[in-house]
């Protein structure tokens, strides 16, 4: 049982990607060829959060073949890697879907999610998120870590 807050206004889940969604470890093969593990509790979550009519959006700052998959599987329109500033991804996704505070939150665990954690009312992180993130003031936490069910943990909050 989550000990998540989250109001019944909330029509979109704005997150991160590694950290979050994974472990936050990259597996490297023989070859060179980098892959990451994603739980098939945190699919779910995408499938739960779709079927409720809550939109999705992953903001990375890394660029990977796991979340182009995701996305084109779970059809997640917006979707950006690569993005070292976050915010200003954030402000125009808010701007352009006319979300409030009240209707969107934030999932993040690095420190290049602080500023969209800090502007945002919801803010979410997972237990095995950097010091400076779980020192937010007001942000909730998860349960479990990412990687691990966090995202589905969200996504039961929602939907339940």
């Amino acid at each position: 049982m989550s000990n998540l807050k989250l109001p019944n206004t909330i029509k979109m889940v704005i997150t991160d990607f590694d950290g979050v969604i994974t472990d936050n470890c990259v597996y490297i093969s023989d070859d060179g060829v980098m892959s990451r593990k994603i739980n098939f509790k945190d699919v779910v979550g995408f499938y739960m959060l779709k079927r409720n009519g809550i939109d999705i959006a992953i903001i990375s700052g890394e660029k990977n073949a796991a979340i182009e998959t995701i996305a084109k599987n779970l059809e997640i329109k917006e979707v950006y890697q690569s993005i070292r500033d976050k915010l200003p991804i954030l402000k125009d996704i808010l701007s352009r879907k006319k979300l409030s505070q009240d209707e969107y939150l934030y999932i993040g665990d690095e420190i290049n999610d602080i500023e969209c954690l800090n502007y945002s009312k919801y803010r979410i992180t997972v237990p095995n998120a950097t010091d400076k993130v779980k020192a937010i003031t007001n942000i909730q936490m998860t349960q479990v870590c990412g990687g691990n069910g966090a995202f589905r943990e969200v996504a039961d909050c929602l939907t339940n």
